[in-house]
């Protein structure tokens, strides 16, 4: 596609807001056994086979099974095998990553390689904090498999390397690249005459439209309602500016509640006290949610770009899902309308201890081959941080939507990153403070409270690594 050049792509990067953040380091809740590499599969190193590769060593590869599938990371393992026929790969895929891997990195077995995503992902910083995570400064020193001539590090779109590295060293190779906004059926709103709101109060006005039109505006997954926190902060971002995020990213005094979250929390209310969320949300999860949406029960989702293949089984033919930006408050907003979050995420990691962890590194180069890339591009309808990846793709509507929403946004992209210092104030104290607000058992000052306690618990807190974002 056209608007898919190198020099398109990289711009929108750059201007997401892809982060130089290193991750904050959480006390673990038991030892993980970290220690030096067990790696037992090593070869001679050469120009074929730059990270030394035993060619007969077995590859143990864990997926997380979530909006992805695992069809992706089947057709890598067969990129891997190509490279080294004698290899036999060990493949699975698991909705727990934590439950089912944890006990295996106790007694120092992991797997080579991890997809460490989903809700019962391992805290990642709390495996750097126990020495329990290979460096992968081999691979991306190590020449590309499309151009020897070119590092990995160098095929890589900007800020990629930094939003998995830690005090220097990167021990986390993020593949996705992720917008997030709120998501919407141009054919609903074709039919019905609609038009997505760019201020508050027309997207107040809509919401009146939507439900005197029997259709919910809103719907949310209540079994991890952190998602509705993204617009929420978008929108104080937009209202007040990046210092808005800086301040909760470096866990400042009362960060949660400034003036501009005050005020994005308490326009986000009135979607609560006015009934604008479909009935049931508050017991739905995400996929329930995101199903109840695609069925046009509710009008407007919010998630990230990995909608469109997550939703892909159950999505009605000519739906044509679309991202959008956060509405804007109004005219005093510090950047415009089409600003919009991005960021480099869905993280593989390689295990010290793992038993071929070369092995592992040279699978995740296999990954960051442009094949590998626009594989996984046109498999699950998601963007990588691969430089020149989706040159000639055809990508599906939803994604074409979010290539769109990134080049309108520019400049005035944005992100944060306290989710990734510290994971326990996003996945446990935040969510469950969204819990309490979008199900209407808190107002806006309660939630912004409980946010703020979070925060301050994590500030006091020792035993927990403090980083600042600049």
């Amino acid at each position: 596609m056209s608007d898919l050049t190198r020099r398109g792509l990289l711009r929108r990067a750059a201007a997401a807001g892809v982060l130089a953040a290193p991750a904050a380091s959480l006390t673990a809740a038991c030892a993980l056994g970290g220690g030096t590499s067990n790696d037992q599969a090593k070869g001679s190193a050469d120009a074929k086979n730059p990270l030394g590769v035993k060619e007969d060593a077995p590859l143990e590869v864990v997926i997380f099974a979530g909006g992805f599938g695992e069809d992706y990371a089947k057709a890598h393992e067969a990129m891997y095998t190509g490279r080294h026929p004698a290899a036999k790969i060990n493949h699975s895929s698991t909705q727990e990553i934590s439950k089912t891997l944890q006990p295996r990195f106790v007694n120092g077995t992991p797997p080579d390689v991890i997809d460490n995503s989903g809700a019962g992902a391992i805290d990642a910083s709390g495996l750097i904090g126990q020495n329990a995570l290979t460096d992968l400064g081999d691979l991306l020193d190590a020449p590309s498999i499309d151009d020897p001539k070119t590092k990995v590090r160098d095929t890589l779109l900007p800020g990629t390397v930094e939003v998995g590295t830690y005090d220097g060293k990167t021990f986390v190779l993020n593949y996705t690249y992720t917008a997030y906004g709120i998501w919407y059926s141009t054919k609903l709103f074709a039919d019905r005459g609609w038009q997505y709101p760019k201020t508050w109060d027309d997207h107040i006005a809509l919401c009146k439209t939507i439900k005197a039109a029997g259709l919910a505006p809103w719907t949310y997954p209540g079994k991890h309602p952190r998602y509705m926190s993204w617009p929420v902060i978008a929108t104080a971002i937009k209202l007040g500016g990046l210092d808005v995020t800086r301040n909760i990213d470096n866990l400042e005094p009362n960060a949660w509640k400034s003036d501009p979250m005050r005020q994005a929390a308490d326009a986000w209310h009135q979607i609560v006290k006015d009934g604008y969320i479909l009935d049931g949300s508050a017991g739905l999860d995400h996929i329930q949610s995101q199903t109840a949406w695609s069925q046009g029960k509710a009008a407007l989702v919010s998630c990230g770009s990995w909608l469109e293949n997550e939703q892909k089984k159950v999505t009605p033919d000519g739906f044509a899902m679309a991202l959008a930006p956060t509405p804007s408050l109004g005219k005093g907003d510090r950047l415009p309308f089409e600003a919009i979050r991005g960021t480099a995420g869905e993280p593989f990691v390689v295990p010290a201890k793992a038993t071929n962890a070369r092995g592992g590194l040279e699978y995740l180069r296999v990954m960051l081959s442009k094949k590998g890339a626009k594989d996984f591009t046109q498999k699950v309808a998601s963007l990588t941080a691969v430089k020149d990846s989706t040159d000639g793709v055809d990508l599906p509507v939803g994604l074409r939507s979010v290539v769109k929403a990134l080049d309108a946004s520019g400049k005035n992209g944005f992100n944060w990153v306290y989710q990734i210092y510290y994971r326990k104030l996003e996945r446990y104290l935040v969510d469950a403070a969204c819990g309490e607000f979008f199900s209407g058992r808190a107002g806006p000052e309660e939630f912004l409270n409980q946010c703020q306690r979070g925060a301050d618990e994590i500030a006091k807190d020792g035993t927990v690594k403090k980083y600042r974002r600049g």
